[in-house]
C-alpha cells in the first residue's frame, strides 16, 4: 500500500483522544465561536473543533454525517455568520451548537458525532 492510497490515509485517522489533552484557552475562544483542531495520537491523527455559545462548550469530530467531509471550508470557519449554528461548507446542512442536532440539509434529524471536552481552569481539555 503507497502513502498516497485511500486505505494508507484512513489508517493514519483517528476517531478518539485520551482524556485530559489541553487543546486551548477558553477566553481565547470567541462566544460565540469556533477553532479547529487536529491532535497527533501516535501515528495517527485526529481531527475536530470546539464551539462556544452562550458559556457553554462543545467538541465535534470534523466530519460531516451526511458525506464524511470536514465541515469548514475555511480554517475555523464553522459557524453561519450569525454565530447561531455550525454550517457544512459542502452541503449546506445545520447543527445546533450545543447538542451537534442537524437542524436543516441534506442529514436534517442526524446528529454531529459528539467529542468529549470540558473547561477546567479556564483551559478546554478533552475529556
Amino acid at each position: 500500500m503507497s502513502e498516497g492510497t485511500p486505505e494508507a490515509v484512513a489508517r493514519r485517522r483517528v476517531w478518539k483522544t485520551p482524556p485530559g489533552v489541553p487543546l486551548c484557552v477558553e477566553a481565547d475562544l470567541p462566544d460565540p465561536g469556533a477553532r479547529s483542531l487536529v491532535l497527533q495520537i501516535g501515528e495517527a491523527f485526529f481531527h475536530g473543533f470546539v464551539v462556544r455559545k452562550d458559556g457553554q462548550v462543545a467538541g465535534y469530530v470534523d466530519r460531516c454525517p451526511h458525506a464524511g467531509h470536514p465541515l469548514a471550508l475555511e480554517l475555523d470557519r464553522y459557524l453561519t455568520p450569525d454565530g447561531q449554528l455550525i454550517l457544512c461548507g459542502w452541503h449546506g446542512a445545520v447543527f445546533e451548537p450545543l447538542s451537534g442536532l442537524c437542524v436543516g440539509g441534506p442529514c436534517a434529524g442526524g446528529r454531529l458525532t459528539p467529542w468529549p471536552v470540558q473547561v477546567t481552569g479556564g483551559v478546554i481539555r478533552t475529556a
